[in-house]
């Protein structure tokens, strides 16, 4: 089975930073656009008198709006029903199911991420992965509300997979237990003298998430001995993004000067910078290095995270080119059912640097060696560059300059296999908290940029 390597759907349902909007102050129509609405009303009856079958009236007026938004920009859309609850859920939800963040693309189920710790995760499904079949049924060229109702379901269930992995040469079953997902935003651990703390989404309190596990981290490393903590890793792979407020809020939190971001729109209005100092004061880490942790999953909020702590010079950015998703959207409420999901502003890095089709480069460039079909996904892999109507980069990037991070890397020339034997099944996360470890004590680890 085959799927077309540019996807013309929305890659990532939750990529937005996401502000609140008031109805108020629509413009008006222009007068020039009547003749084109009497066009689409003629052909609204036309197909009323016309088609084969009866049609509903909401079908036909929602498939106008779905249509009109679509012709915008990937990451503009109408939100009604079950769409704005899967909106909800992923901002402070708690369900059963499979815990998948899932995409219609191209007519065909698509796998964002899996959480962590959720049933998916623990089947190894990856994102990237297609769902083809559900129980055995293709769900191909169907609603996308249909294929998450049916992996819905009670805790303990179990449903079949049939998944295409990129990579592979045959799909594949998997069988996953439903379980009650609560959507954790922030999980850390403590390995040796580093802590690990992973961003998964950027919902409601992530910043406040993050000063706790920063806090609890030290407790856990004085209670082991270890004396101090000598590092941290941020990671925000795959992690398609969420509030601006709180990708703001995170940012500041280890910085003490500066902008974080600033958003450029049509709007005067739509123009604003995001300053240090306003939702955290200092430096909750007080200068330990930092690595934050990015791949072609890190989207939107999490390219304003790393983009703000690489140009303040805060932190190592490790990892893969992330996805290049530079817009800004704002969730305007029509009304208590639906609402519109509308791409208001480009938003730019402390430098100026716009994230839009190119993404955050890292300074120290490091594939994903313990995934043995991490090279095929890479070759693969969507970008914002990628989805048809994507905003053009102010720079006007040439492809050439988006693909130098495809190139290999003659330090990584290790095996999954070879990893495995050791027990390693993170690499990026082992070559970070392993290049922390080596230059514990050292804090221009975090204040230079490292070239590769």
């Amino acid at each position: 089975m085959k799927f077309a390597p540019l996807m013309r759907a929305a890659l990532l349902v939750s990529a937005v930073a996401v502000l609140p909007a008031a109805t108020s102050g629509l413009a008006a129509v222009d007068g020039r656009a009547n003749h084109e609405f009497d066009k689409l009303f003629t052909i609204y009856e036309l197909v009323k008198a016309n088609y084969v079958d009866p049609v509903d009236d909401d079908k036909l007026l929602k498939g106008a709006i779905d249509g009109m938004l679509a012709s915008l920009d990937p990451h503009s859309n109408y939100l009604d029903g079950p769409s704005l609850q899967r909106l909800e859920t992923m901002i402070d939800g708690k369900y059963t199911g499979l815990g998948l963040s899932v995409v219609e693309d191209d007519g065909a189920v698509k796998i964002i991420s899996p959480f962590k710790g959720s049933p998916a995760e623990k089947a190894g499904l990856k994102a990237g992965d297609y769902i083809t079949h559900l129980d055995g049924v293709l769900y191909y060229d169907r609603d996308l509300d249909e294929a998450v109702e049916k992996m819905r379901g009670p805790a303990g269930t179990s449903i079949k997979l049939t998944i295409y992995r990129p990579g592979r040469d045959e799909p594949f079953d998997v069988t996953v237990t439903r379980g009650v997902i609560e959507l954790k935003p922030v999980t850390w651990e403590l390995k040796d003298d580093i802590g690990v703390i992973s961003v998964n989404e950027f919902s409601r309190d992530v910043g406040n998430y993050v000063n706790n596990a920063i806090a609890d981290l030290k407790k856990q490393a004085a209670l082991k001995g270890a004396g101090k903590l000598n590092g941290l890793v941020l990671d925000l792979r795959s992690n398609p993004g969420g509030s601006l407020d709180e990708a703001v809020a995170l940012s500041d939190l280890f910085l003490d000067h500066g902008d974080i971001v600033s958003q450029r729109g049509r709007l005067a209005s739509e123009n604003q910078f995001y300053r240090a100092e306003t939702v955290f004061k200092g430096d909750a880490a007080r200068g330990l290095p930092i690595i934050v942790l990015v791949d072609a999953g890190s989207a939107s909020a999490s390219e304003i995270v790393a983009g703000a702590l690489q140009d303040q010079h805060r932190a190592v950015i490790m990892g893969q080119r992330t996805f290049g998703k530079g817009s800004v959207q704002s969730f305007i409420q029509l009304d208590k059912d639906s609402a519109v999901k509308l791409t208001t502003a480009r938003y730019y890095t402390p430098s100026g640097h716009s994230v839009q089709e190119g993404g955050i480069v890292p300074d120290i460039k490091v594939p994903q060696l313990s995934d043995p079909d991490a090279r095929a996904r890479a070759e693969r892999a969507v970008r914002e560059s990628d989805l048809r109507g994507h905003l053009i980069n102010d720079s006007a990037l040439q492809d050439k300059d988006l693909e130098t991070d495809s190139k290999d890397d003659p330090r990584f020339k290790i095996s999954a296999e070879e990893l495995k034997k050791e027990g390693i099944t993170d690499f990026q996360l082992h070559y970070a908290i392993a290049t922390l470890e080596r230059t514990a004590g050292k804090p221009a680890l975090a204040a230079a940029k490292t070239a590769d």
